[in-house]
């Protein structure tokens, strides 16, 4: 959400920035609905001052036996409590329009991002690691003879149609290891809170950090009001919804490992094969609430962590910064690190990193109280993927499948199989 008062002091300003995500001038459309409710409050208020000082009126007419102007005082009293009634839902049908055009309206882009139209224009910041040389033509995930049989889609589109995958076995436990190998990096040495939350939530909190009201077709609703989470970045980021936290309680870290649930609206045709893009997946979700200050380090300390699981798990990678024209509606400034993906022979994104700025914090209207004293002031979040579980299955299963159509294992997620390094050929954890 917009600061309605930043808008009237510098809209050209407001409208250069959303000319950098291609979107023409709103500042005037804005600016004319926020003078018409504020001259609605200003009628009201005097109006009322008019009424107030007629009631006062009413009584000394009456006493000195005035009956033409006790009456006429009446009137008026009246007459101003209608005015009144009219001009207060006049404003406030103008405040709801307002703040529904607001909500409406991407956050506005960091000065220091690059402008541009589409992914093509991202830029490279960082890379990681050297793609494995094959000396076989490397298959993608479900091609891989110890993967593919633990990969049922069949089955999956018989229980719920397509984009949804049953797994089974080594590839089932491996999915399972990945989730508890990142939570327990982030919680015991990335310092961030363990949180448990609900996948069902209200309409105000998918409000909250922006998937409400511009992109309900992207997620799911249940019969009777519910939305099923599309990230765990809902959930986390609410925590602090309607709060005034103190100084001293910043920053707040946590992580969740949830189901996720998207429509995938618009994607018809893309990523068709495989679990690439999923109607229903999971992910372990990073969600930072800080100080305004200190919200540009905390977005560098979060891709830090995302990349450190990466480069444990030994996937090559690489990350960009987005540009204009491919960042998400509620950030400032989005990092995006992208897994080599041999069966692919591309990089494919497996993590955002974004800082939203106070954007969804005037959403929520969480806000902080300063260590030294005055009013609260709007917090800052920020939400990074740290990492997609079954993006980062893919990469693993990938970069580490040989030539028989076994998979060797990185070797930090051993402890977590049992001891076991490797998928056999015919689907075995050895």
């Amino acid at each position: 959400m917009h600061d309605i008062r930043a808008i009237r002091e510098t809209p050209d300003a407001f409208d250069a920035a959303l000319a950098r995500r291609g979107l023409d001038p709103l500042s005037p459309a804005i600016l004319a609905l926020d003078e018409a409710r504020r001259a609605c409050i200003s009628r009201a208020e005097a109006a009322l001052a008019e009424r107030n000082a007629a009631s006062k009126d009413v009584g000394a007419a009456k006493a000195r036996g005035d009956e033409a102007e006790f009456e006429r005082l009446r009137a008026l009293v009246s007459e101003k409590k209608e005015e009144i009634a009219r001009l207060e839902d006049e404003a406030k049908e103008k405040d709801a329009a307002l703040r529904d055009l607001l909500a409406g309206i991407p956050n506005l882009p960091h000065a220091d991002i690059p402008d541009g139209a589409d992914e093509a224009d991202n830029v490279e910041i960082n890379r990681w690691g050297t793609p494995r040389s094959f000396d076989f033509t490397p298959k993608e995930h479900f091609d891989i003879a110890g993967v593919s049989r633990d990969l049922d889609f069949g089955t999956a589109a018989k229980l719920s149609g397509s984009r949804f995958v049953v797994m089974q076995g080594a590839v089932a436990r491996l999915h399972r290891a990945l989730a508890q190998f990142m939570l327990d990096i982030h919680t015991l040495e990335n310092g961030l809170t363990e949180v448990n939350g609900p996948v069902l939530v209200r309409d105000e909190t998918m409000f909250g950090t922006g998937q409400l009201p511009k992109f309900g077709e992207d997620s799911y609703q249940t019969t009777n009001g519910w939305w099923l989470i599309p990230t765990s970045e809902v959930t986390l980021t609410n925590i602090v919804a309607g709060e005034i936290l103190d100084e001293a309680e910043l920053p707040r870290r946590f992580t969740a490992h949830s189901l996720c649930f998207r429509s995938e609206a618009g994607s018809a045709g893309r990523d068709t094969a495989g679990m690439l893009r999923q109607h229903q997946f999971e992910k372990v979700e990073m969600v930072s609430i800080t100080h305004p200050d200190h919200s540009d380090d905390e977005q560098k300390r979060m891709l830090r962590c995302a990349e450190g699981i990466l480069e444990r798990l030994g996937i090559p990678y690489r990350t960009v910064v987005l540009c204009t024209g491919d960042m998400g509606f509620g950030a400032r400034r989005t990092y995006d690190i992208e897994a080599w993906l041999p069966g692919q022979d591309t990089y494919r994104e497996i993590s955002s990193v974004s800082t939203c700025g106070d954007f969804q914090a005037r959403r929520m209207n969480a806000r902080f109280r300063p260590a030294g004293g005055g009013k609260p002031e709007f917090l800052h979040t920020l939400n990074g993927s740290g990492l997609a579980v079954g993006r980062c299955l893919i990469a693993v299963l990938e970069n580490g499948q040989q030539e028989d159509g076994s998979v060797l294992l990185p070797q930090v997620l051993h402890p977590y199989m049992g001891g076991k390094t490797r998928i056999t050929p015919e689907g075995h954890l050895d």
